[in-house]
């Protein structure tokens, strides 16, 4: 019986060590997993602005889109090649891709790519304190200072250049700021569920019934960032990862969520507390077109809706299914209507 017991044990260390190496392996493969993602996303910001890596099709497969203007896209325009034809119609082929909060440059790469492969020209931008760009977060008070990278962009362009700006979400009131200060620059301005605020409105008031009013915001909320001191007004927030999975990332596949979670940053509290200006002579003479996410957790499509009936812009266009970030979960879509748009006379 005891030599029973001793083989029993021997067994029992033997099945035992297996499961340990199974483990150990199973650990390495989460780390190595881990460690990829880095590695991709520092490469993703390091080559944000000469983006043109491609990607596997499983990560930018064709999806349907609807909206409310239907216009018949060429072949070679739906299918990614380039159009020789459709490329010399369009006045504008530039695109500057403004990110929400939170976001960077790097959060554009599969539009990006279906751009480029559509013969048009993106660029990319970090706001400051956003992406790889070193300005502490905390330190970003103002809406002007925030999109200085922008305000630097368009006062560099040539005097016969124009530019279509995308903003996404709170880079919506950078896109207003622009086309208030930089009308002649901006041939359209296209608000990706963003906030298209009207004059005297601040960004936060588009999220106040999700989020409650300011005051309250400011009082209550766990997630805002003092980095001035706790006796001092906080100058910043950011959501917990389980927070901003269920907000923002709620149809997106599991690796690009993976690989936004290294890559967000903290969001300055001021500039999306700031009013905006906007004056009919300049904001109001820009042409602008506003894309619905119609399985957005973070702005509504409620809430989208009540932007467009409250500042109606020149078409409105639907992405059926898309979370807050259709560049991730459906950027084909996107990729079609950003086109459509490019295309209005």
């Amino acid at each position: 019986m005891g030599n029973r017991f001793i083989c029993m044990s021997k067994k029992e260390t033997k099945d035992n060590g297996s499961r340990s190496k199974r483990m150990n392996r199973s650990q390495r493969k989460l780390l190595a997993d881990e460690e990829f993602l880095h590695r991709q996303a520092l490469s993703m910001a390091l080559h944000q602005h000469q983006l043109s890596q491609r990607f596997d099709g499983s990560m930018s497969r064709r999806i349907g889109s609807t909206s409310s203007r239907r216009h018949s896209l060429p072949d070679s325009v739906t299918n990614g090649k380039q159009a020789p034809e459709f490329l010399e119609n369009l006045k504008t082929k530039k695109f500057v891709l403004i990110h929400g909060e939170g976001f960077g440059a790097w959060c554009w790469y599969k539009t990006i790519s279906l751009l480029e492969e559509t013969g048009l020209v993106p660029t990319a931008l970090d706001l400051v304190g956003s992406g790889i760009d070193l300005t502490d977060t905390n330190a970003v008070a103002t809406l002007a200072e925030y999109s200085k990278t922008l305000i630097n962009y368009l006062q560099n362009l040539p005097e016969d250049e124009k530019v279509i700006l995308v903003g996404h979400s709170s880079g919506g009131a950078c896109v207003s700021y622009a086309m208030e200060h930089f009308p002649q620059k901006i041939s359209k301005a296209i608000f990706l569920c963003a906030t298209m605020v009207s004059d005297g409105q601040r960004p936060f008031d588009v999220f106040a019934e999700e989020l409650g009013s300011a005051e309250q915001f400011m009082q209550e909320s766990k997630f805002l960032i003092h980095g001035n001191g706790k006796d001092q007004p906080p100058t910043g927030f950011m959501f917990e990862k389980e927070q901003m999975k269920g907000l923002y990332f709620n149809q997106s596949p599991t690796k690009d969520i993976a690989l936004a979670m290294v890559s967000m940053r903290s969001i300055p509290l001021g500039p999306i507390m700031e009013k905006l200006s906007l004056t009919p002579e300049n904001y109001g003479t820009g042409r602008r077109f506003f894309i619905q996410t119609l399985d957005d957790h973070a702005l509504s499509p409620d809430i989208q809706e009540k932007l467009v009936r409250e500042n109606p812009p020149e078409g409105v266009f639907k992405i059926k299914g898309s979370d807050h970030c259709p560049f991730f979960s459906k950027p084909q879509s996107l990729h079609k209507i950003l086109v459509e748009i490019a295309q209005i006379p």
